[in-house]
């Protein structure tokens, strides 16, 4: 019995042995793994390309440049180290690939995909996510690789690309996005559900190309009247309300959580509100948006008795399934009137867009329309003493509606408005430093930089 078992098993195995070797391919396909696609359809690639961007930019990066601009006050742990400015290039060994992995190389094989199947709205929006995604990068680094970033392993020591070029690469990728997003040939697949941000609505994305075009004038806009011009133009094609804006939000699952909802929830009280520079402002003007910015008596940590938010963070930006917003209708108003300022001088005019920013930017947060006239009636009146005293105001306002988004550190480096004193040695931070990973991994290519230099090409 025990000879007639072994005699079988033997037949198995020189079966087996037989039928491999007469395949030719066996050895060719031993490394493919079944169950890994050689391609991913755009539906399914979207949703994780937008999700990777919101929870990047309102985890990370929100937090990086709100202790920085003293939007938020760093009470213990790391928080507390990077509020006083100790920074150092292991701080963003983390971020870099949620950005570069996460984000970038997603929206490039969505990009690829979409292409090859000739479905022009995932190419469309493709383009615009990564207009996004660099802008916002560029804003941070300055130079950072892309040309040869999105090569993969054809390329794992990307040079660097220069700033002011990839500006123009961005607002080049915006032209192209729309033209995608406007062909009448839109391909056999469009999105809708699976994209979190517009729900495949084209007109939305191409308001959004436009959006994003009228930020990258307004940066490079001080003492350049043309690149206002060009600002003025974008703003009027963009955003008509709120409800254009540009923005992704977070399902009710604790696992699809908001990122700050998920940080003040696990990491309480390193992290608080109610003490921070921006809240001593908003307190000073009797500014509507304190109690929706911030709950003060939860700041120490903690869930709010009615469970909506954990510490200091208010429910709008701190509840599970809060919006981390990329670019809103009432930004496009602030731009609008600094660049009216810019290319004409007429205090009228921008100070009609600037009250509407601030009353767009209040009706978005559920304020009263009486408390919002109340606001304006004491701060909407722009200074007439200069142009530049004007900016200034329009860009004090800007700074608070752009709560926690970091586009505000932008705004500081660009007008000098709000005034912020350092927090820590030296002056506040104009950019941050590249990880270690890359001085590690990408030595010859990465360039030196610290908190101050070299300083992004707009910060003039």
């Amino acid at each position: 019995m025990k000879s007639t078992k072994i005699f079988f098993s033997l037949f198995i195995i020189l079966t087996v042995v037989l039928e491999v070797s007469c395949k030719k391919d066996f050895f060719t396909k031993v490394n493919v793994n079944p169950n890994v696609p050689k391609a991913v359809a755009p539906n399914l690639i979207l949703p994780t390309s937008e999700a990777a961007l919101g929870y990047t930019q309102g985890g990370d990066i929100s937090r990086f440049t709100s202790l920085i601009t003293q939007q938020v006050f760093g009470a213990n742990s790391q928080s507390q180290t990077y509020y006083s400015y100790g920074l150092n290039p292991g701080t963003f060994d983390n971020l870099w690939p949620d950005l570069y992995t996460s984000t970038i190389i997603n929206i490039d094989t969505l990009k690829n995909e979409a292409d090859a199947k000739g479905n022009n709205v995932y190419s469309g929006i493709s383009r615009i996510l990564m207009a996004y995604t660099l802008q916002v990068s560029v804003d941070l680094w300055g130079k950072i690789p892309y040309s040869q970033a999105v090569k993969g392993n054809e390329n794992l020591h990307p040079s660097y690309d220069d700033d002011k070029a990839l500006y123009d690469t961005i607002a080049s990728l915006v032209n192209a996005g729309i033209a995608k997003l406007t062909d009448t040939k839109q391909g056999l697949l469009i999105p809708g559900a699976d994209d979190g941000i517009y729900g495949g609505d084209a007109v939305k994305w191409i308001k959004f190309g436009h959006a994003i075009k009228a930020r990258l004038y307004i940066h490079q806009s001080k003492g350049d009247a043309a690149m206002a011009t060009k600002a003025l133009q974008e703003v009027a094609l963009s955003f008509s309300d709120n409800s254009e804006s540009a923005q992704y939000r977070f399902g009710a699952a604790e696992t699809a959580a908001n990122p700050w909802y998920q940080f003040n929830r696990d990491r309480p009280g390193d992290e608080t509100f109610s003490n921070s520079t921006i809240a001593e402002r908003l307190q000073t003007l009797n500014d509507p948006r304190y109690s929706v910015y911030i709950d003060e008596a939860n700041d120490v940590g903690g869930q709010s008795p009615d469970g909506s938010h954990y510490g200091g963070l208010n429910s709008y930006f701190g509840s599970v399934n809060s919006p981390v917003e990329f670019i809103t209708y009432d930004e496009l108003l602030f731009i609008k009137a600094e660049a009216t300022l810019r290319t004409s001088g007429d205090y009228a005019a921008a100070q009609d867009d600037y009250q509407a920013a601030i009353r767009a930017n209040m009706q978005k947060l559920g304020i009263s329309t009486a408390s919002t006239n109340a606001y304006i009636a004491a701060h909407g009146t722009l200074p007439v003493s200069s142009v530049n005293a004007a900016i200034a105001g329009v860009a004090n306002q800007e700074f608070i509606a752009l709560y926690l988004n970091p586009e505000a550190w932008v705004l500081w480096r660009r007008t000098g408005s709000p005034s912020l004193t350092p927090t820590g040695p030296g002056e506040v931070p104009r950019r941050l430093l590249y990880p270690q990973s890359e001085y590690s991994y990408n030595t010859a290519n990465t360039p030196a930089s610290t908190l101050y230099t070299p300083r992004i090409f707009w910060d003039k």
